[in-house]
């Protein structure tokens, strides 16, 4: 019934009013001087043109040649003709279209398509358009609003005056240079990012580099762009991740172009200093360390924001709690780049402790819903749950129960558990900490508020509301080093030079995320954790590459001599810490901890430097990150061996953290793990087991170790 309409309409010879007073005259060919071949081209040719004389007929080639074949019903939806009184309207065009061989119809698969000959009619309509607005005098532009204006000259003094604070004069003189350069190039349509690259050009020519920064237009090549869509192996979060890597490459520039002290942005570039999460440095802390059981039990208020997730209210049974439970760690991890530590969880299951096994199946499955969360960059953040030993052990127990639950079913856990055996004895959860780590579990042992980096808390109390960590600022300390000349004291002097813009821009930060949070955008931190009046922030700087600094390139011996200088600049940095934080107001600590900045400092120092013989003695193609301890050497060392006693004088020196890695062998047997835990947190006071699962990179499977290909899915791709 529908193929009958169509073709009805197509047959109906309706004389419309648009064009069909041209159609006569064209048709009309009355001159008898006229013939043969001649008269039949001139013909075919002043038909063509009528054609060309209704918009109606060149929106239709233009659908056409965007969109591909379409059904009648498409195209005629898609040219604007919904209402039935148009049918017989675009029947009319689109047989004259047909007629004149500028469309076909493929009449097997009943679709419509332009043609070679409809495809040039089109292209001569926008060489013709486009001729009559220079002829015309008349320029327009493609706004990046999505339109196009004439151009006007006065647009681009407003903006500069807007935008770059230019003065008046001042942009009435660039504006006057760039309108001459775009009539002296007869650019037919501009777009506004073509203006906008011709006005920083003349701002750079005149010397005006502030300006030009102000009004750069910040966003990535055409290159970069399809790059990023070709290699999908990096992303792991679907169009999230192509999104947050787009979005985060603006930020970052915007943060080192128009925020930072030109000093601090060039250390980073040059590669003295490193930023991590550059894209949202300004926006989100690093580290919050959180007492879950408050937040829960008073309900999360979110106020205007998040208007599409559940009110939580203030909850009390243990379904609300478990719900509740993995709802707030989803949103936490936006408000935090690198870690949320959750303090008082088994506290919120005291009540509960009756129903273990109920209380282990819900626990897995808020995990499990909660690591469902998006993430901001490769890594995602840590969301790591405290829990100290010597009380309530039938909840504790539960919760690794549901945690080691959790593993087996994640490749790789974003969530981790922190156990503090200050008050309890370790031995009661090494068994259940070897199996979750031989599962690829992340465990940390640390006594008192460490995270999982090994950044401690600022705090003063134990179990505060709320303890915020900015750490994403490393210095590099060996290429200080290089450009020391192997001066000790000239070092030590660099090093305290460095800091100073470096304290000095992550006061800053603290400023800017304090004004975005009191604006709402970290509604958690804003409205539930009273982060203006109660939270205590911390600002860490990260010392890089300390052993390579003056053992490889200073040329200090591993001896005791060698290790008081390695104190020594501890000391130096700590102090200068303890000064600029006293004026600021700040808490400012200096720390030991792991950092994706390690192996771009080598790798910049390798290309700058080359690969002389102080490179070539590291280990590895990345710089030291605080210390490491191999589990199989573990059971001959003593509290008076010299890696566990400097380790421990470092720790103390170390007012923001040390990490200590405890390097597991990749065959080793839980058992073995069992035993490295046990002897190890009586050597020292935190570490991290840093242990190696084999995981397919297909389909996730890790339940037992391989080595050349997945044995489930043969998928030779192993992460």
């Amino acid at each position: 019934m529908k193929q009958a309409e169509e073709d009805l309409e197509l047959d109906v010879d309706a004389d419309l009013d648009d064009d069909s007073e041209l159609d006569m005259d064209i048709d009309d060919d009355s001159d008898p001087k006229r013939g043969g071949i001649l008269q039949s081209t001139s013909k075919r040719v002043r038909m063509i043109f009528s054609v060309m004389a209704s918009p109606n007929r060149i929106d239709i080639l233009r659908i056409l040649n965007s969109k591909g074949p379409l059904t009648y019903s498409e195209l005629k939806s898609l040219a604007g003709f919904k209402s039935k009184k148009e049918s017989g309207k675009f029947a009319y065009h689109l047989r004259k279209l047909l007629r004149q061989s500028l469309v076909a119809l493929n009449k097997s698969e009943r679709r419509y398509t332009i043609t070679n000959l409809g495809k040039l009619v089109l292209s001569l309509a926008r060489q013709i358009e486009e001729r009559s607005i220079i002829e015309s005098g008349k320029m327009y532009v493609r706004t990046s609003s999505e339109s196009i204006e004439e151009f006007n000259s006065h647009k681009i003094i407003q903006s500069l005056v807007r935008e770059g604070s230019l003065p008046l004069e001042l942009a009435q003189k660039i504006t006057e240079e760039v309108e001459n350069r775009i009539y002296k190039y007869q650019t037919t349509y501009l777009t506004g990012a073509l203006i906008r690259e011709m006005v920083n050009s003349v701002l750079l020519e005149h010397g005006h580099e502030e300006y030009r920064n102000k009004l750069a237009r910040l966003g990535l090549p055409v290159y970069d762009v399809q790059e990023m869509i070709s290699n999908l192996d990096d992303v792991d979060n679907g169009a999230e991740g192509l999104l947050f890597n787009t979005g985060q490459k603006v930020f970052a520039e915007h943060l080192l172009t128009n925020i930072l002290p030109k000093d601090v942005a060039d250390s980073h570039l040059s590669g003295d200093l490193h930023i991590s999460n550059p894209g949202i440095w300004s926006m989100i802390p690093d580290t919050i360390f959180v007492n879950i059981k408050e937040l829960i039990e008073d309900g999360v208020d979110l106020g205007g924001k998040y208007l599409d997730v559940s009110r939580i209210p203030a909850s009390k049974q243990l379904d609300e709690i478990t719900s509740s439970l993995s709802v707030v760690i989803a949103l936490l991890s936006k408000e935090a780049s690198q870690e949320i530590v959750i303090d008082g969880l088994p506290s919120l299951f005291t009540k509960h402790s009756k129903s273990l096994p109920e209380l282990e199946q819900k626990l897995t499955d808020a995990f499990a819903t909660a690591s469902t969360t998006s993430k901001y960059n490769k890594t995602s953040t840590n969301v790591s749950i405290r829990l100290q030993l010597g009380s309530d052990a039938k909840t504790i127990n539960a919760i690794i129960n549901a945690y080691k639950n959790y593993t087996k079913m994640t490749p790789v856990p974003k969530i981790g558990l922190i156990v503090d055996a200050d008050k309890g004895k370790i031995t009661d959860v090494s068994q259940a900490a070897a199996e979750i780590l031989s599962l690829g579990g992340k465990v940390m042992f640390a006594k008192g508020q460490t995270s999982s980096y090994g950044v401690t808390s600022g705090s003063t109390k134990t179990s505060g509301p709320l303890s915020i960590t900015l750490q994403s600022v490393s210095i590099n300390l060996p290429r200080l080093a290089f450009e020391s000349n192997k001066d000790e004291t000239y070092f030590r002097a660099r090093l305290a030079l460095l800091m100073k813009p470096a304290l000095a821009s992550m006061a800053l930060r603290k400023k800017e995320i304090s004004d975005l949070t009191r604006r709402g955008l970290n509604p958690i931190l804003a409205k539930n954790t009273q982060y203006m009046q109660k939270s205590s922030v911390s600002l860490v700087v990260n010392l890089v590459g300390l052993k390579e600094a003056v053992f490889n390139i200073l040329g200090f011996q591993d001896n005791k001599e060698g290790r008081d200088i390695l104190h020594k600049v501890i000391e130096t940095a700590a102090d200068v810490g303890a000064k600029k934080g006293k004026e600021s107001g700040d808490i400012v600590a200096i720390s030991m901890t792991e950092t994706e900045g390690s192996a771009r400092f080598a790798t910049l120092d390798g290309e700058k430097y080359g690969k002389n013989s102080s490179l070539n003695s590291m280990d590895a193609d990345f710089y030291s990150q605080g210390i490491v301890v191999k589990a199989s050497e573990v059971s001959d060392l003593t509290a008076k061996s010299e890696v566990i006693s400097e380790c421990n004088k470092l720790s103390k020196l170390l007012n923001g953290g040390l990490l200590v890695g405890l390097q597991i062998d990749k065959d080793a047997k839980i058992e073995d793990i069992k035993k490295s835990i046990e002897k190890t947190s009586g050597l020292t006071s935190s570490f991290k087991p840093m242990t190696s699962a084999t995981i397919c990179g297909e389909c996730g499977f890790k339940d037992e170790p391989f080595d050349d290909k997945c044995p489930k899915c043969k998928s030779p791709y192993v992460v």
